[in-house]
């Protein structure tokens, strides 16, 4: 029986060797590309999963157990830890606390440091000192400014009683950080001190990043200061504004050192934050299994919340971004 046998074509085998060996090269490059890419990555995963994943997912672990801090947790509760923190008056105190100063945070705090910042962006004598003077104390650490404000409003012998005393209202007899009534304003008053520079400087560089043509053509149509800042200012400022806020929200739900240097806490858990409530069971009563508990629900406050804003807000201010390069196009 013959057989037939297909010799392929000389020329077909040399022709189409270049193309293997260029399909075999950008394989080689792509490899290449992935190991530098994970080499470079890997380290920031280890240290990511070693300092935040794993600490997570232990204080999740441990937030259903009676746990005083030594040897590994074996008295297993479940969920009595939640429950009794949902009972808890003095977490129930600091969950209306953390919403308290974040609303003045964003009512107050913010437009203050906006009005600063339209301010500084003015035609100003010495304006560069000011920014510095303005955005000095977030260079401060929160002991040191906690330490410094402790002696400002000391009773009796502080700066701001003597200052109180010297313009007549003396006789208020303001307690500062030893009232119940007046210890959370104080401690709005430094915060605001310490961290509006932060956002002063941020909307400054937004406020400098405004195309002047924009503002000059609003000039042009007649639009005053105010209109100009109503209607063509404050909207390119949004995406600015709004990560403003966002950090300004998760800073006053962890807040903790500042209070801890002030007041402790105190008087009467008048100042008391959930950072605070946690530190003060786990370290101070070794109720580490509560205090879990407590890290668990600020994650998920911030975690939810910072969901909400990428959803909602980040996404927008991602797609006009890329929509305006698009139109620059």
């Amino acid at each position: 029986m013959a057989v037939s046998v297909r010799k392929s074509a000389p020329g077909r085998d040399a022709a189409s060797a270049p193309a293997r060996h260029r399909r075999a090269a950008r394989s080689r490059r792509r490899l290449r590309e992935r190991a530098t890419i994970a080499a470079f990555l890997l380290p920031a995963l280890v240290l990511f999963a070693a300092l935040v994943l794993l600490p997570v997912v232990f204080a999740l672990y441990t937030s259903l157990f009676r746990w005083g801090g030594f040897g590994w947790p074996d008295e297993f509760v479940g969920l009595d830890n939640f429950v009794r923190l949902f009972q808890d008056e003095v977490f129930l105190g600091d969950l209306w606390r953390g919403f308290v100063l974040i609303a003045l945070s964003v009512c107050v705090q913010l437009p203050f440091a906006l009005a600063m910042a339209v301010l500084l962006n003015q035609r100003l004598r010495g304006r560069a000192f000011y920014r510095l003077l303005f955005f000095a104390p977030y260079v401060l650490s929160e002991v040191i400014t906690g330490v410094l404000f402790t002696m400002i409003f000391a009773p009796d012998s502080g700066l701001a009683d003597h200052i109180m005393d010297a313009v007549g209202l003396g006789g208020l007899g303001i307690g500062w950080f030893a009232s119940s009534s007046t210890v959370l304003p104080t401690v709005f008053l430094v915060m605001t001190w310490k961290y509006f520079g932060f956002h002063m400087i941020l909307y400054l560089a937004g406020l400098q990043s405004i195309p002047k043509d924009v503002l000059e053509a609003a000039s042009i149509d007649g639009a005053g200061a105010w209109q100009r800042f109503r209607y063509v200012t404050l909207p390119l400022l949004g995406p600015t504004i709004r990560i403003s806020a966002f950090l300004s929200v998760i800073g006053a739900i962890q807040l903790f050192d500042l209070i801890w240097v002030t007041t402790a806490g105190g008087p009467v858990h008048s100042s008391e934050t959930m950072a605070v409530t946690m530190f003060q069971f786990g370290f101070k009563r070794y109720q580490v299994g509560y205090a879990s508990a407590i890290s668990v629900v600020m994650f998920l406050i911030s975690f939810v919340f910072a969901l909400f804003y990428q959803r909602y807000v980040l996404r927008r201010d991602l797609e006009g971004a890329v929509t305006s390069m698009r139109g620059r196009r």
